[in-house]
């Protein structure tokens, strides 16, 4: 088994920066694994996935200098089983809002005594089909629980959750929390209560993510102490991209020949 160096580098609060991956695409994930990102979440979530296009954006992705990240729909028992089996090993779990909930998710992706894994690992990608012998007694080690808070209630039980054994990340969902605050994302009353949230997570001796489409914003919560934040999305930046490519010649003087590079 290969070493989770994204779940070592948080573990330190040292940074690492994420992209989203909504096209759902594994070509798409074949290109991003190339830029210099740190870990890529394969978003299950919003993103149009199943198991099948999940499990084919992770194998692109082995071999190359960034960690898949896969978040599930729900934060199901049976799901997590799944993911773990085709060979996901950090996961962010959406909608975290109790202790409780974050300790299920603990038992989920451990093996007995200390979980309740399924033992079936052995014919699946996780073991690389069988031929990693000790896959269930190392599994553990390598596998990074990132649970995500993003409602009031989560953030109330905040401490407990960053505090749950097992836990090794804690990922703040602006968009979420916001609606359910009832604020703009740029309120006052939002940005305190972010900055509040990464102070308490580190406090608790977790490293604290983020993700939010807004630079400045991504910026202040580094500089709070975020470890690992999300800059974007695939479908964003290439919206944004091709958007801009297309005005730069719209906006030009369609009377002068364009000067090709090729």
């Amino acid at each position: 088994m290969t070493e989770n160096g994204f779940k070592t580098a948080i573990g330190k609060h040292q940074k690492q920066f994420g992209l989203w991956l909504s096209t759902g695409e594994a070509t798409v994930a074949d290109i991003v694994g190339r830029t210099g990102f740190d870990w890529l979440v394969i978003d299950g979530e919003h993103g149009p996935n199943d198991l099948r296009s999940i499990m084919r954006q992770l194998q692109v992705l082995d071999g190359l200098p960034v960690e898949p990240v896969v978040r599930p729909p729900v934060g199901s028992k049976w799901m997590i089983k799944q993911l773990l089996d085709i060979g996901a090993r950090t996961l962010l779990i959406p909608m975290v809002n109790t202790p409780e909930e974050a300790a299920e998710c603990v038992r989920s992706v451990r093996y007995p005594p200390n979980g309740d894994r399924g033992m079936g690992a052995i014919v699946a990608r996780a073991s690389r089909y069988g031929t990693i012998a000790d896959y269930a007694a190392k599994a553990s080690d390598e596998i990074c629980l990132l649970v995500q808070v993003e409602t009031k209630e989560a953030l109330e039980n905040l401490e407990a959750i960053a505090r749950t054994d097992g836990v090794d990340g804690v990922f703040i969902g602006p968009a979420d929390l916001s609606a359910d605050m009832g604020y703009p994302l740029k309120s006052d009353e939002v940005l305190s209560a972010i900055d509040a949230a990464i102070e308490t997570i580190i406090a608790a001796g977790k490293p604290a993510g983020i993700l939010t489409f807004d630079e400045e914003l991504n910026r202040r919560f580094i500089a709070k102490g975020a470890s690992f934040v999300a800059v974007g999305a695939d479908l964003t930046v290439l919206l944004t991209s091709l958007t801009s490519l297309a005005n730069r010649y719209k906006d030009g003087d369609a009377s002068q020949p364009m000067v090709s590079s090729y």
